[in-house]
């Protein structure tokens, strides 16, 4: 993740006049950094904003398709498939596809790593039966030979520089036997102008609204996305504003072009 500091900018909290709006969803705007990822950010309004990650993700995530599409089809009443959730953030998600599973009779096995403890600390407080939570990376699981049936990030591309993401690509494949899925936002006007009045009231409150409206200017259009991921990824548009990056199978050729 990347780091940040200084004050909340009133440019970033009144999202629609943010005179870098126009600029920033033309192009990907790789400059800025939010807010929760500086170590030093006010801790009450991180929690709130692990707390909020919930709502906003059920409301905009499109897990719940996914798991039906992807997932779910993978999963079996006897043997159990195991499943690596790479950044989990507030969770939600990976306690979101434990309870999906469960109701559906279905034994899912999720392990969610995240490298910040401020994260690890936060979800320690909602346990959930078949999550376990790790301060971890992708690398550090590589490093002692893990594998996974399925790999999962969600809203974690936008963060990453180009080193990074041909890391974090290069990692899930390693760590994947069946599939990686990487779900995350795709750069929109509609999209941004919606989530800027919808979580405006938040504002002062926890970082979702100005580190919502950064992460969608970061966010990738499909054609952007296509342009920089190696041979074999696939790269589709999801409704609504959102893109999907997988990979199936499992390969040890070069990652190239």
């Amino acid at each position: 993740m990347r780091q940040v500091a200084g004050s909340v900018n009133p440019l970033i909290i009144v999202g629609m006049r943010n005179p870098m709006t126009r600029a920033g969803l033309t192009r990907r705007d790789t400059v800025s950094n939010e807010f929760m990822d500086d170590p030093g950010c006010d801790p009450e309004r991180l929690e709130r904003t692990y707390q909020q990650f919930s709502t906003v993700n059920r409301l905009v995530s499109g897990w719940r398709r996914i798991y039906r599409q992807w997932i779910r089809p993978r999963l079996d009443t006897d043997r159990p498939t195991t499943l690596l959730d790479i950044g989990f953030g507030g969770g939600d998600i990976s306690r979101a596809l434990a309870g999906w599973a469960g109701r559906d009779g279905l034994v899912l096995r999720i392990t969610a790593i995240d490298p910040d403890e401020r994260a690890l600390r936060h979800v320690r407080r909602h346990p959930a039966a078949g999550v376990r939570f790790e301060q971890a990376s992708s690398a550090d699981l590589v490093s002692r030979g893990d594998r996974y049936d399925l790999v999962i990030s969600n809203h974690l591309l936008h963060h990453l520089d180009a080193a990074a993401l041909a890391a974090l690509l290069a990692d899930s494949r390693a760590l994947s036997r069946q599939l990686v899925v990487h779900n995350d936002l795709s750069r929109a006007r509609a999209g941004y102008g919606l989530y800027a009045v919808a979580t405006l009231p938040f504002a002062r409150r926890s970082f979702i609204h100005q580190d919502g409206l950064l992460s969608i200017r970061r966010s990738y259009r499909p054609a952007e996305l296509r342009a920089v991921v190696p041979q074999g990824w696939q790269v589709r548009p999801m409704f609504a504003q959102r893109v999907l990056l997988t990979h199936e199978g499992t390969s040890h050729e070069g990652e190239h072009r």
